[in-house]
């Protein structure tokens, strides 16, 4: 990727404290520029066609007075098609958001926007350089999907990690890519599951479609029926004009629906009829509406558990886990920390001055003796917090939060004496999985490939894991005769 201080971002947006905000956050990255109006911002696109030096990308508003954005993005597509353009709205559920992925807006952001969520759009959107842009006459349509396609085959963008447990996802996300089938993806919170839904949205012949993503979770159940399936001017008391669903929005892409579980059972039988009509009625409207989405189901909780218990339909699950995914904890893949900090600290130095300190050793070694509940969400935290807190070029044991210096194991599935800090985290974990492991070789006469099956993980990261824990491929003659 070129220096990020050489892209050019126009801001164009008639409202002042949204432009100073915007040239203030991005400022310290890019070269801004800032035009109040469309016609101020197509004087400087003409100006700058002669000179040669065109925005690497665009920030338009919706909402102007006179030439408001969605002309000026037309504007734009025809006699400015190379730029990309990432629309600023105030609400994301007016029509006009569809139709501007429609005419060619690489994505929307919402205001008030969150600096993390804009800084990635920006970063993204530039990184598909050359790809993401058209020859001049060829409309090419974005239609609301961020551009994070991988550079290579074996790039996974925003997922880092070596461990064989993190080899084993690439490559059964290189699979299911290809294949247009319904994904569940399983993890804790932080662990990367929204990335993983990207990544095979962004290797599938949807890419050219939008990706959208829908928290479950964090929708009232009186709405979320709306927000998934939208509603008609007039369906209920407050419903004062029409509404996009995230179904209609994600047509022709991929939706994410992230914590399915949560979904109470009412929607559930809705969503069970899309998933088998691949239509929906919106709120108020008595004709069903066909859209063409993929969707990938996430969550943190066992659905399996939620099915049994009443609260999830064992019907809609078998729907939902036709491929299953699982997210791994970090504390799974502690040798990954490494390359997790060197890639957050580089991806945040922007922000920091380009600071870009190293960290002792012995920093690291307490940072993988952490059980990380929040998963890779709070090393990056961390992360973000020693570059913030520290003015040194390399971070000691004195920057760290009082949790890390002294890590203790927070597991409530372990035994007492572990708990009380007896014995270490690390050394009860590995003795746990050594336990685990020889009982299912012992129950399946020490065939691999059954006990691994058995345990829920490939042959592969089994016979990864008997070598960390030095378990014999055989048991002993001794071993055998005590048994």
């Amino acid at each position: 990727m070129s220096d990020k201080s050489q892209e050019h971002i126009l801001i164009v947006d008639d409202e002042a404290n949204v432009r100073e905000s915007l040239k203030l956050i991005l400022g310290r990255i890019y070269e801004t520029q800032a035009a109040e109006s469309a016609e101020e911002a197509l004087e400087l696109l003409r100006a700058a066609r002669e000179a040669g030096t065109l925005p690497s990308l665009m920030l338009l508003d919706v909402t102007m007075p006179g030439v408001d954005g969605m002309e000026m993005l037309a504007k734009v597509r025809k006699d400015f098609v190379e730029i990309p353009v990432i629309m600023l709205t105030a609400n994301k559920n007016v029509k006009t958001v569809v139709e501007a992925m429609k005419i060619g807006a690489v994505d929307y952001l919402n205001k008030p926007y969150d600096v993390d969520e804009l800084l990635s759009l920006i970063e993204n959107t530039l990184s598909a350089g050359a790809g993401g842009k058209s020859t001049p006459g060829e409309v090419v349509v974005h239609q609301y999907s961020r551009p994070e396609l991988p550079a290579a085959e074996g790039d996974f963008g925003c997922m880092v990690g070596s461990h064989p447990l993190m080899q084993e996802l690439y490559k059964k996300i290189e699979q299911v890519a290809k294949r247009d089938t319904t994904v569940l993806v399983t993890g804790e919170s932080g662990t990367g599951k929204e990335l993983i839904a990207r990544e095979i949205h962004n290797r599938s012949p949807r890419r050219g479609g939008p990706f959208v993503a829908l928290n479950c979770a964090a929708i009232p159940e009186t709405l979320i029926e709306s927000e998934l399936f939208g509603h008609e001017k007039g369906a209920f008391t407050h419903a004062v004009e029409k509404r996009v669903g995230h179904f209609e929005l994600a047509d022709g892409g991929t939706l994410l629906l992230d914590e399915i579980g949560e979904l109470s059972l009412a929607v559930q039988v809705k969503m069970l009829r899309f998933l088998q009509e691949q239509e929906f009625y919106r709120v108020g409207k008595s004709t069903p509406t066909k859209v063409d989405v993929r969707i990938i189901a996430a969550t943190n909780k066992s659905l399996e558990k939620a099915v049994a218990d009443g609260t999830f339909r064992q019907d809609l699950f078998y729907r939902i886990n036709v491929v299953s995914l699982h997210s791994p904890p970090l504390r799974e893949r502690s040798e990954d920390i490494d390359t997790l900090i060197k890639f957050f600290v580089e991806r945040l130095s922007p922000l920091y001055a380009g600071r870009q300190p190293k960290i002792e050793d012995e920093v690291v070694g307490l940072l993988k003796r952490y059980s990380w509940p929040g998963n890779v969400r709070e090393l990056e935290n961390v992360t973000e917090s020693l570059l913030a807190l520290s003015s040194a070029d390399m971070i000691t044991e004195a920057d760290l939060p009082a949790r890390l210096k002294n890590p203790s194991p927070t597991s409530g599935n372990l035994k007492q004496d572990v708990l009380d800090g007896i014995i270490p985290f690390e050394q009860a974990e590995a003795e746990f999985e050594r336990d685990l492991i020889e009982k299912a070789l012992k129950r399946t006469g020490y065939v691999q490939t059954k006990a691994a099956e058995l345990l829920g993980i490939s042959r592969r990261i089994l016979k990864y894991k008997m070598d960390k824990l030095g378990i014999a491929d055989k048991p002993s003659e001794t071993a055998a005769g005590e048994t």
